[in-house]
């Protein structure tokens, strides 16, 4: 396969195993790497959501696929692995020109949705429930793990694969029928691989999807009363808002929102290990990423040194579409949202930051795209908005620190606490970190790793709920306790 589609992929939402068409206008999508029309999505209305909320009700209570065995419903996760894996190029291909990235990143999205399904399907043989056997001659406790039932999820547009892997695979696992809204800009993979899953063996209806906007499809589909949970992730202040409107029907959520994460490096690191981590954890999906270690703080006896080696790798950075297999980093998302990036650019020189590379909106051989060169700041303070604004976008925002103590304070001088990395030889210094950090995830030496056996999630403005592990698949399932008595129940009426 060629890396670039000529012809524009033209879709309807899936609702009960079948393709069913809009009945709006449709949604076009142009490659943000080159401004070609590359697909058309259907706008879904509330009566779209309702038709695939009932759906999604019947094969539930049905019991067609929440009743299987967990050992079959993990048959047909690893057949559905299997599938995405045949078509691994074609997805790929999808989601780069959607998203505007290089196709080895979206190659390697696809290929973290694989491993969620293969994990998935492993847990799906050991949905674990208690039993308490103390509470008396004639009493046995037992404690039942349920699917939750109908699960709504919703998600962003910078990982679509990946995202729907972390989510999809868990919810199946756990016995779960779905409905599923993607983003707006980037629903195609999603829509091919809700064929493939009925190509795999999972029943029609149980697998749903509806495309189109958050304020009609997503809002729908968050205050169903069809829905028993909803998975969001996106941006905190839309967070917000789907954990009111859930509040309305009383319906449980988990919520992977925004980031701010630290990049904190010692001068005990590996300086080369650690420039690697710092670049790859500011520019990593060209800083569209929730866990972009995007505050880089750096230990003042060597900062000097690793600023200017970080600049110089920066300066080296290729930038490219779905076309170019040495590209490095890809356009950003759409033209509002480049703007904000750059208007942040913008406040770092205003309030003071020195900009030492990039930061400029790339023309020239990148003129029909949205490119914006990576950015690298030093002398960025705590009251600046470059550290304390998402900035989701190719910006390293450098702060300097004399003491773990301080990097402390720093790390955590943030509404968000999604992920934070650390760089050090020191075990000791490494464990106080990991202890002190508030976030959800802690990486020590490495950065932005996410094997499918650990639970992911935020504290504080970056949400609550995990993804990914046991735990993720515990977030789709509801504890019952059964109380059984053998004998004859002593009178106490009448």
């Amino acid at each position: 396969m060629t890396a670039t589609s000529t012809d524009i992929r033209t879709y309807g939402h899936h609702i009960g195993g079948r393709s069913v068409a809009g009945s709006g206008e449709p949604i076009d999508r142009h490659g943000p790497a080159d401004g070609r029309l590359v697909a058309r999505f259907a706008d879904g209305t509330a009566d779209d959501v309702a038709a695939a909320v009932a759906q999604a009700r019947d094969t539930f209570d049905s019991g067609v696929w929440s009743a299987l065995p967990g050992a079959e419903r993990s048959r047909v996760l690893l057949a559905l692995a299997a599938a995405i894996a045949d078509h691994r190029e074609t997805l790929a291909l999808t989601d780069a020109e959607e998203v505007g990235k290089p196709l080895p990143l979206a190659r390697a999205d696809v290929d973290g949705a694989i491993a969620h399904l293969e994990y998935a399907a492993a847990l799906a043989h050991e949905i674990r429930g208690d039993a308490y056997t103390d509470l008396g001659p004639d009493y046995v406790g037992l404690v039942l793990r349920e699917p939750v039932g109908v699960a709504g999820l919703i998600t962003p547009w910078n990982f679509p694969s990946l995202s729907l892997g972390e989510k999809l695979s868990y919810a199946l696992a756990a016995g779960c029928s779905v409905v599923l809204k993607p983003s707006e800009l980037t629903s195609g993979s999603a829509l091919e691989i809700a064929g493939l899953a009925g190509e795999a063996g999972v029943p029609a209806g149980v697998l749903n999807v509806v495309t189109g906007y958050g304020a009609t499809a997503g809002q729908a589909l968050v205050e169903s009363p069809g829905v028993d949970f909803v998975s969001f992730t996106g941006s905190t202040a839309t967070g917000q808002r789907i954990a009111a409107a859930a509040a309305t029907t009383v319906k449980r959520v988990a919520l992977e929102l925004g980031g701010k994460g630290a990049n904190v490096v010692f001068a005990d690191a590996d300086l080369d290990d650690a420039v690697d981590g710092a670049l790859f954890a500011s520019f990593f999906n060209t800083g569209e990423c929730c866990v972009a270690g995007s505050r880089l703080l750096v230990e003042e006896e060597i900062a000097d040194e690793f600023v200017e080696r970080l600049v110089a790798r920066t300066e080296r950075i290729r930038l490219g579409g779905p076309a170019d297999e040495g590209a490095d980093l890809g356009a950003l998302i759409h033209e509002q949202h480049a703007e904000r990036v750059l208007d942040l650019i913008a406040s770092g020189s205003a309030e003071g930051a020195r900009l030492l590379s990039g930061g400029e909106r790339l023309g020239g051989e990148h003129a029909a795209g949205i490119f914006v060169a990576p950015a690298v700041f030093d002398g960025v303070r705590p009251e600046m908005r470059l550290f304390r604004e998402e900035v989701f976008g190719p910006v390293m925002a450098v702060t300097r620190f004399g003491s773990v103590e301080e990097a402390i304070a720093l790390a955590n001088d943030t509404v968000y606490g999604l992920g934070n990395s650390v760089w050090t030889k020191d075990i000791d210094k490494a464990l106080r970190m990991t202890r002190a950090l508030r976030s959800g995830t802690v990486w020590v030496n490495t950065t932005i790793d996410g094997p499918p056996q650990m639970p992911f999630g935020g504290v504080k403005g970056s949400g609550y709920g995990r993804e990914n592990g046991r735990a993720g698949l515990e977030e789709y399932t509801e504890l019952k306790s059964c109380v059984i008595r053998s004998g004859k129940r002593d009178p106490s009426f009448g």
